[in-house]
């Protein structure tokens, strides 16, 4: 029965795939070099869905379509409720205090990744375009596409040439909704300049979007069609809406009940239907629907800047290196396997995070 649950999220979620890359397709026919490249990548990710397939016939190994990286500890922002920064993954810009991969490693990596059907990786940090000389790296593995979730504030004109030439690079930028609630997390000016970087990026014409974390606060305006119009207006073509896990005591109030969740998806099925250009995605989104959160390799597993494969970003336990084991045998680890076995991707929680909620047991299952 659980086998037969996990071909049923595979196929759910290749599907989930397959309609974004679609869509991609289709608002990028009047860019044609955009439409170039998201036409030979929807034809790689046919072949990549039937490549995971095949490997769990053959290998008895789920191989999850994405990844979540977090290749770089330093960031130039003091962002109010950082998981990064309360989990030792981010760092201030002159300290590197955590081991991290090389760029060749990274690059070693995501070529791997390839090769076992997985396309996609989100790049995270830190602030991952603080390291260039990575994104240089994993640039050229072709077969991939990086959403780049960045703060937007060192995207200039070398950065603008740079992404025209290597599109599986796609900045994903992140903002709080207004100018004060941007400014009032991330630091004075951020709005302005991430819009600025918007602007750059729409008159290249190149593919991007946005990332907004999303509470019970700003959730009505986030949503709004007028928020909405007016990212349309900066040339966004994509839209994550990640759900605060509070990481800070005292902002638990910020957090999704099940009610905010249903409400979410309520919202996010009009605003589809209102705008064909722009995709709209949600994480973790509907838990339930899904069976459980989509960590510990069961949809994606992160990777610390270590190469450490741990269960998720909110979640920075591991009992394996990708750099040293590869993949696949990170893929295989009995952390991963322990939660999964003990259900722990279903348990009960208040918020955007299962596993961050019951830490201190995920933890012990390490020993």
């Amino acid at each position: 029965m659980e086998e037969q649950k996990s071909i049923d999220l595979a196929a759910y979620m290749s599907g989930s795939i397959r309609n974004i890359m679609a869509k991609a397709y289709k608002n990028v026919l009047s860019n044609p070099r955009e439409a170039k490249f998201a036409y030979r990548m929807q034809r790689l990710f046919e072949k990549s869905e039937k490549r995971r397939r095949k490997v769990l016939e053959t290998e008895g190994l789920e191989v999850p379509p994405f990844l979540i990286s977090s290749i770089s500890t330093k960031c130039n922002l003091h962002c109010k409720g950082c998981y990064a920064r309360s989990n030792g993954i981010a760092e201030d810009e002159d300290s590197e205090r955590r081991q991290t991969l090389s760029p060749e490693q990274w690059r070693s990596i995501f070529t791997e990744a390839a090769s076992l059907g997985i396309n996609f990786s989100l790049l995270a940090g830190g602030e991952p375009m603080m390291r260039k000389d990575i994104l240089e790296a994993v640039s050229e593995v072709d077969d991939m596409i990086f959403p780049i979730f960045t703060n937007g504030t060192l995207i200039g004109p070398s950065y603008i040439d740079f992404l025209r030439k290597h599109l599986n690079l796609v900045p994903i930028i992140s903002i709080e909704g207004t100018a004060m609630g941007t400014d009032e997390r991330r630091g004075q000016g951020v709005f302005r300049r991430a819009m600025r970087s918007m602007e750059l990026l729409k008159q290249e014409d190149l593919f991007f979007g946005t990332s907004i974390t999303v509470t019970t606060e700003n959730l009505p305006l986030v949503t709004s069609k007028d928020f909405i119009n007016q990212l349309r207006s900066y040339g966004c073509k994509i839209v994550f809406y990640i759900e605060y896990v509070p990481t800070e005591p005292g902002t638990e109030h910020l957090a999704f009940s099940d009610e905010h969740v249903n409400q979410m998806e309520t919202i996010l099925e009009e605003r589809r239907a209102d705008y064909a250009d722009i995709i709209f995605l949600s994480f973790p989104g509907d838990e339930k629907a899904l069976g459980g959160c989509l960590a510990s390799g069961r949809g994606f597993f992160h990777i610390g800047p270590d190469g450490s494969a741990e269960p998720c970003p909110f979640s920075p336990f591991s009992d394996s290196n990708v750099a040293e084991l590869g993949l696949r045998k990170a893929l295989q680890s009995p952390f991963f396997r322990k939660i999964r076995a003990a259900r722990a991707l279903g348990w009960e929680h208040t918020g955007g995070c299962t596993l961050f909620e019951h830490r201190e047991e995920i933890e012990k299952m390490i020993i």
